[in-house]
């Protein structure tokens, strides 16, 4: 019983109570799909459970809790939630032959997020009793939110990035904590590290920036050969970042390029012509202006034999890059646009039930969604609001920073800014990879680390009132 007693123990049976709740008490809640799971199911031998179903039914409306059986790697798509999917969908293929219940895929995840729960927790509570005890009902009121926890009974990439993100600054953070950090530990973070970045192909730029992380790791004493593995580890997070963008596959691409250009920088364009002038394309793709890869009205159809020479050839994100750098205001415009979705976590034209709950199409679930109904409806979503947010944050990490005497201190304070800086890079690559198209689900990661950032000073506060009151 005096185990169970500790904070990190309580906490731990509480989110297992609600993601038992949420996700494997009926009615079945998962997220719709949208057609993104196509590349996931290609890849790992699954299939829609009913082939006859109608359009509406598969798509957007209903989530499904079955899939068949199919051959694998049909397809590959580069993700590391390869191995989090092709875990279950074999010990499911052995047990339970007739289909894969998406459900045992939603348990790896929650076992993912109790497990950096526990570790903030443990961790994070700098021995205080109540501390310990808010910091992890914190964390259960905005990472066990039904808009998170949704995702986990679906083929999403999101999930993964959401768990890995958690776990690895909670060992990134134990690292710290430690006076002589282990290698098996900073083992463990570079898997964690790894499965982030490699979740989504959006997640390249994170990988870079822990490469940095990792030469200042190597600076903290730690046992055995610590310092070159830091260093072995910064390379290879570094060179996997590149080649998974570089590998990326070329459909996604095209797909990209094309929301970037015409659903981002011409969407809503003062001067189309012109803007297309500084991008080097020709003008006749003027009237694509304003048009998504998905539509199937456009005056020139996205796999049009022209297009690979008059566009996909012709334009990168390099020079979606310039652009912007050369017409900054341009980049603020679509950063606003960004702004005004950039707090919704679930993405509301999704549905969360079966088609056998009789609910009306695209019907969510709002049990136990207090946060993400908080913040979808009263934070402002504005860039001044996140302005002034991400400012607070960084003078109140700088301030942290600066006092701290000795190196663990500062490479703590240091992984703390790389969290405000990872929401940065994710608020800032759909805008130059993907435009404005689905702008609010290419925000789940901002919304990860704007939550993250929220709970860090949350449990700021509590450790200066664990030192300044009695908080045993």
């Amino acid at each position: 019983m005096k185990r169970l007693n500790k904070p990190e123990n309580m906490i731990l049976v509480l989110g297992l109570g609600i993601i038992i709740y949420l996700l494997f008490v009926r009615p079945f809640i998962g997220v719709a799909d949208n057609g993104d799971f196509l590349r996931m199911m290609s890849t790992t031998g699954l299939n829609y459970y009913d082939a006859a179903e109608s359009y509406a039914d598969r798509f957007f409306n209903f989530s499904h809790s079955r899939f068949s059986y199919e051959n694998l790697f049909k397809g590959f798509y580069p993700s590391s939630q390869i191995i989090l999917v092709l875990i279950p969908r074999l010990i499911g293929g052995v047990f339970h032959g007739s289909y894969f219940d998406i459900r045992l895929l939603g348990a790896v995840y929650g076992l993912l997020l109790l497990g950096a729960t526990w570790l903030l927790v443990k961790h994070n509570a700098r021995g205080s009793y109540i501390a310990g005890l808010l910091l992890g009902g914190a964390i259960l009121f905005v990472f066990y939110d039904i808009g998170y926890l949704a995702y986990f009974n679906s083929l999403f990439g999101e999930p993964v990035s959401m768990v890995f993100m958690l776990l690895t600054f909670a060992i990134g953070l134990r690292l710290t904590r430690m006076d002589r950090p282990t290698t098996k530990g900073l083992t463990v973070f570079f898997i964690a590290v790894l499965f982030l970045t490699c979740s989504k192909i959006q997640n390249a730029p994170i990988g870079i920036a822990f490469a940095l992380i990792f030469l200042r790791f190597a600076a903290l004493q730690g046992e055995g050969n610590w310092r070159k593995l830091a260093l072995r580890f910064s390379a290879a997070i570094f060179l996997i970042s590149i080649l998974l963008y570089v590998t990326a596959p070329k459909d996604l691409k095209h797909i990209n390029l094309y929301q970037t250009v015409f659903f981002g920088i011409l969407n809503e364009s003062p001067d189309v012509k012109g803007d297309l002038q500084d991008l080097g394309l020709p003008e006749r793709l003027e009237v694509l202006a304003g048009t998504n890869y998905f539509q199937t009205d456009t005056a020139i159809k996205q796999d049009d034999p022209t297009l690979q020479a008059d566009f996909y050839d012709q334009v990168s994100h390099k020079d979606v890059l310039f652009f912007y750098l050369k017409n900054p205001g341009r980049l603020i415009d679509n950063m606003k646009y960004a702004a005004n979705n950039s707090m919704s976590i679930r993405p509301y034209y999704l549905g969360n039930y079966e088609k056998g709950e009789n609910k009306p199409e695209g019907s969510l679930s709002y049990t136990y969604s207090v946060w993400s109904q908080f913040k979808n409806n009263h934070v402002p979503h504005t860039l001044g609001f996140l302005l002034v947010f991400y400012g607070v944050y960084f003078a109140g990490a700088l301030f942290q920073y600066f006092r701290s005497r000795d190196i663990r201190g500062k490479v703590t304070g240091e992984l703390m800014m790389l969290l405000g800086l990872i929401g940065i890079f994710s608020f800032l690559v759909p805008i130059l990879g993907d435009g404005r198209a689905d702008i609010g689900k290419h925000l789940f990661m901002f919304n990860v680390s704007f939550d993250m950032m929220v709970v860090t000073m949350f449990g700021w506060v509590l450790y200066k009132l664990a030192g300044t009151i009695n908080l045993d």
